[in-house]
Parts: structure tokens; sequence; C-alpha cells
């Protein structure tokens, strides 16, 4: 069983556990960890990075949500701590297990990137977001107690999904947001801008 398998395994038992135990039927696999994977491997033959790494680093960067330890805004960190003792048990290198550990740690924003790895991870978590809008406003509204009625918060919710992108990717990205903004707030998103 390659790294990969063993990783994306304990991933999907993750899953199922949690769909198990949540009240909202969330598919972490489905509604999100898989459209991370899938981004962050585009991203990562487009860059040049390690793939392996991209991947196991998109795989598990929100185990600790996923396993249900500790709070969302310390989830990268006990997601590491997870991740380190998984690919400890499966054998894996300590020098690419360091750099696996740095995409989970530095995946909220690839403003934090310390390396084109942990760009493509980071990227990848919030194009993810922008492919699964329902699931943003759900996080949005449960996670950031974003009000239903509040156009202004709504706006910055996700302008700030924006600017924790990379500027490279913010570059191929820019037409798509954009449209996104455009359909989901329209006229709006102009009104909110000329009070800025």
């Amino acid at each position: 069983m390659t790294v990969i398998e063993y990783i994306k395994d304990k991933v999907l038992r993750a899953n199922r556990e949690y769909l198990e135990h949540s009240p909202e039927r969330f598919d972490f696999w489905e509604q999100h960890i898989r459209l991370v994977v899938r981004e962050a491997l585009a991203l990562a033959d487009e860059y040049g990075a390690d793939r392996e790494i991209v991947e196991l680093g998109a795989l598990l960067h929100d185990m600790a949500l996923l396993s249900r330890v500790g709070t969302r805004q310390d989830h990268h960190i006990n997601g590491a701590a997870i991740a380190d003792r998984l690919l400890t048990e499966y054998g894996y290198p300590d020098d690419r297990k360091k750099r696996v550990l740095g995409c989970v740690l530095h995946h909220r924003s690839s403003q934090n990137a310390e390396n084109i790895e942990e760009l493509c991870v980071g990227d990848a978590d919030i194009l993810s977001h922008f492919h699964n809008i329902p699931m943003c406003f759900n996080s949005a509204f449960r996670s950031s107690r974003i009000s239903t009625g509040s156009v202004d918060e709504w706006i910055s919710y996700f302008e700030q999904e924006w600017n924790d992108l990379s500027e490279r990717t913010k570059v191929k990205f820019r037409q798509r947001y954009e449209n996104i903004m455009d359909v989901l707030f329209g006229a709006l998103k102009e009104d909110w801008q000329s009070r800025a």
C-alpha cells in the first residue's frame, strides 16, 4: 500500500465516522477534501511542486476537524499532530513528513506558505470553497456566525477568502472570482464598495 493509499484510507474512515455522528450530515470528503485534493494536484502540476507532498497535505489538511479534535481555531495545529502520528505509523521519511506537516500547518492562508507545496494546499483549500458555494455559505453561517441578512459580512467573508490566495493563483482565478461575486452579490457589491 502506498502512502497516498494509506492516508486516503485513514481520511475516508474518519469521514465515515464523522458522517455517522454529524447532525448536519456534512460529508467532508465529497463536499470539501476531494475538491481540495483535485485543486492542489492541478496547482502542483502547474507550479512544479512535489505531487506526493501536496496530495498528502491536501488529504490531511482538515483531519482535526474530521476527527473532532480541538477547535476550528486550532485545527491546523491539531491536524499537524494527527498527520505526524499517521505518517510516522506508516514509516514515512522524516524529511518528507516535515514538508507535509508544513502544508497542514499553513493551509489556512497561502500568505503563510513557506514553500510551493504549502502554497498549493493553501490555495486549493480556498479554491474549493468557491467550487462549493453552498458549503461555503453553510460554513460561514455556522462557524463565522455571519447573519443571513448581512450583505456586508458576506461580501467581506468572500473577499477575505480571495485575499488569502497567493498572487500567482489570483491571476489564474480572477475572472472566475469576479463572475462568482457578480452572480452572488451583483449591484449590492458595487454599493458596498462605493461606501468603503
